[in-house]
């Protein structure tokens, strides 16, 4: 017994260095990254007299899981909608990678490597979950068109690349031995790592996660801090969530942007700005 609780305690000592070393990597990354991965100056959206984005800035350096909490309509979404060319911001700057990319459409923003999932999940309910990451991965797709009708050996080759490419992200999440069920066939979690597999197809550099915990209870939001930690061990990559389980925003982000009514209300580490008296009063419930 007591052996067991030394192995225990060992093991959780390890996770603990391994934790330590991997946020030590992503700091000298960023470091050595001249450009931040996402830099939002001054963003502006506005519909009719609503202001729901106001004089927003953000830089999220590489490597980074930054988080956005904020009451229910604080702009968060707008914000995610922004980036991603759902919207085009009234005023302001949003620098990915070094590059403008206020305004671009959806499909150039998803080619210059930024992938998102959705708060309401969006799957193809009818299409297998190999199916549903195959078919986000266009962009590697380079074949034409009569070379897809007569099956050439070109399109051949490429389609079992992304068939490969599919059942190893499916790996990688652990829904391999799912890959020939229908995606709503899925429970509400698996069917969660299926949306972000999705996502990853596209090879992004930033993926965008809008409330990934939602709906889940307390031991399915533990092991999704752990899920989403190994993404970004796995695929190096930076990550800007949504997310309103402040256990999960604790134990996961490195940075935290408050919003209220659409303005930046507080910046800092998870323990910072949960003693921030403004947030308090705000968001987590202070009182008057």
């Amino acid at each position: 017994m007591t052996d067991g609780i030394k192995a225990s305690a060992a093991d959780s000592r390890v996770t603990e260095l391994e934790d330590r070393v991997l946020l030590l990597e992503h700091k000298l990354a960023a470091l050595e990254s001249k450009d931040p991965v996402l830099e939002m100056q001054h963003v502006e959206k506005h519909f009719g007299g609503v202001h729901a984005i106001d004089n927003f800035s953000v830089r999220i350096e590489q490597g980074q899981i930054h988080g956005l909490i904020g009451p229910n309509g604080a702009g968060k979404t707008t914000i995610f909608n922004n980036i991603t060319g759902i919207y085009a911001p009234d005023s302001g700057k949003i620098i990915f990678r070094g590059e403008d990319i206020t305004g671009s459409s959806p499909s150039r923003v998803a080619q210059l490597g930024i992938g998102r999932t959705f708060q309401n999940i969006r799957l193809f309910a009818n299409l297998s979950v190999l199916e549903n990451v195959i078919i986000a991965s266009g962009k590697d797709a380079t074949y034409n068109l009569p070379q897809a009708i007569f099956h050439s050996d070109k399109y051949k080759k490429r389609e079992k690349q992304i068939n490969e490419k599919a059942m190893n992200l499916l790996e990688i999440v652990g829904l391999q031995d799912k890959a020939n069920e229908l995606a709503n066939s899925l429970p509400y979690g698996h069917q969660r790592k299926l949306e972000i597999a999705r996502a990853m197809a596209l090879d992004p550099k930033l993926l965008l996660l809008d409330e990934p915990a939602a709906g889940m209870n307390a031991d399915e939001s533990l092991e999704l801090v752990e899920f989403v930690r190994e993404i970004r061990g796995h695929f190096k990559i930076t990550i800007l969530m949504i997310e309103h389980h402040m256990d999960v925003v604790s134990n996961l982000c490195d940075y935290c942007t408050v919003l209220n009514f659409g303005k930046t209300l507080a910046v800092g580490t998870p323990a910072e700005v949960k003693s921030n008296p403004d947030v308090i009063k705000a968001y987590l419930g202070g009182n008057e």
